[in-house]
């Protein structure tokens, strides 16, 4: 998921007119604004899924919060996927059935990032225990 977040990411600063173009219209300001702050969340998302699992904020390891905070981006980017469906069902094939293929792949990271979370939450609870553990015994 890091390295998908980090092309994605970057794609965004990189090619920024394909992902304009996807932006819903009912979103205020421009659509390169929110093409760039999609892009700064997925790159800030995958440097946090990098983090230590002992490093925490907020009692929380950071590796865990860049989890959750994948799953709430690709909840948040969802009606992006829809506009895009939308968009594309007027096309020649095969761009509309890509676009209508695409929607339910995107179920697949909401799973993806819950899984990871519950994974990363599991390893980063040891990590703590045995930090109690070590403290314990000294």
């Amino acid at each position: 998921m890091l390295i998908m977040l980090l092309i994605t990411g970057a794609g965004h600063f990189i090619v920024p007119g394909p992902v304009d173009q996807l932006v819903p219209a009912f979103l205020p300001g421009e659509p390169r604004l929110w093409t760039y702050l999609s892009g700064v969340a997925e790159v800030v998302i995958a440097l946090m899924l990098l983090a230590p699992l002992g490093k925490r904020i907020a009692g929380k390891s950071i590796r865990l919060w860049g989890a959750y905070s994948a799953f709430a981006l690709f909840i948040a980017v969802f009606p992006a996927n829809i506009n895009m469906a939308i968009q594309w069902s007027s096309r020649d094939m095969p761009e509309p059935l890509l676009a209508y293929v695409r929607l339910p792949l995107q179920f697949g990271l909401f799973y993806w990032a819950w899984a990871l979370a519950k994974d990363i939450k599991i390893k980063s609870d040891a990590v703590m225990r045995g930090h109690k553990n070590m403290v314990q015994e000294q």
